[in-house]
């Protein structure tokens, strides 16, 4: 997490910044599963339960959940794999033990019919 994305004191990055991975994760999906990069519909719901930090290493997945006609159902989850350690010098960082969730959403993207 660069630290140009700091918004907030105490090197706090914006929570949004998980979404914008999520629609890349979600365009990802679509490509494999249905050979198109689909179109994001929206959210039904996202949890931001943990704060993401200048310096943060997040990986970010999305699971399909649900297949419909043309709309399928995804869930997607953000966690902090690794993280930065000041105090040990400008560039430490540390591996987590456990990864950390930091956001939790479900949402749905369009894709074209097949044959299309």
């Amino acid at each position: 997490m660069p630290h140009a994305h700091v918004h907030y004191g105490g090197n706090l990055v914006d929570g949004a910044y998980s979404l914008g991975l999520f629609g890349d994760v979600a365009t990802e999906l679509c490509i494999h599963t249905d050979g198109d990069e689909g179109l994001f519909a929206g959210y039904d719901q996202v949890e931001f339960v943990a704060p993401v930090l200048a310096g943060d290493v997040i990986e970010a997945t999305a699971t399909l959940t649900r297949i419909g006609t043309r709309s399928r159902g995804l869930s997607f989850e953000a966690r902090v794999v690794c993280r930065s350690t000041p105090d040990r010098g400008p560039s430490a960082a540390q591996v987590l033990a456990e990864p950390l969730v930091v956001t939790r959403a479900r949402g749905t993207v369009v894709v074209p019919p097949q044959g299309s």
